[in-house]
């Protein structure tokens, strides 16, 4: 029995809403701006069975061996506004003053029927280490955007609508590949999987979980608490 670790993709969409002109030129500074709105849905799951000898398309593939898999998707779509205040035909500043977050877990638990509950509760544990990463999305999302939200940018353009645009995509881009870099459970469903060698051990799965989550946000804290090691 080798059921496969749970995939976690971060699937980020940089979308704009752009008022004004310009590109940035490198000189910034802030100015008071309400808060980001963040949009945190519901856990998505869905239990699917699939016949070995003819998988669904829309199925991420089994490894050697592997019996079944939880699949895990966090889904950011980033969307960001500002206003401008021209100061010339080439110049501007440029102010965050939107940013909306939606945030979203779909997690699918792939199955052939008749598959044994031992192996079923393996993956669940792939399960709730994904949706306990989820419980703080909104709090890390919210984080972020506030590092952005009122910034002031003096930027420049020959094409200042367009350059607006991609000054206001590269803020998208960045507060979602920030939210990529600190939701991302990946080292702890390596570390459960580790614990419980595939789900072939008879280790509790809740306390795999624990102490994969326990472990991994310890390990994550060693450079901060021993700077000089």
């Amino acid at each position: 029995m080798s059921p496969r670790r749970s995939i976690w993709l971060c699937v980020l969409l940089g979308a704009l809403v752009a008022i004004g002109l310009g590109c940035r030129n490198g000189s910034s500074l802030r100015s008071e701006a309400p808060a980001a709105i963040i949009d945190k849905q519901p856990v998505a799951f869905a239990n699917r069975t699939f016949d070995p000898a003819n998988a669904p398309a829309d199925m991420p593939p089994l490894g050697t061996g592997e019996q079944a898999e939880c699949d895990s998707n966090f889904l950011s779509d980033v969307r960001v506004g500002g206003e401008t205040q021209q100061t010339d035909a080439t110049h501007a500043f440029v102010t965050i003053t939107q940013i909306k977050i939606t945030l979203q877990l779909n997690i699918t638990i792939w199955a052939p029927a008749g598959v044994t509950p031992h192996v079923m509760e393996h993956e669940d544990g792939h399960r709730q280490i994904s949706e306990h990463y989820y419980q703080e999305a909104d709090k890390v999302a919210e984080r972020i955007a506030g590092k952005y939200m009122g910034e002031k940018i003096e930027v420049t353009g020959a094409d200042p609508g367009a350059e607006t645009s991609k000054l206001l995509q590269q803020t998208a881009t960045a507060i979602t590949d920030e939210y990529k870099r600190e939701l991302n459970p990946e080292a702890t469903q390596l570390l459960y999987d580790s614990i419980t060698d595939h789900g072939r051990n008879e280790v509790v799965v809740k306390d795999a979980v624990a102490s994969a989550i326990k472990n991994v946000v310890a390990e994550s804290r060693l450079p901060a608490e021993n700077p000089g090691n």
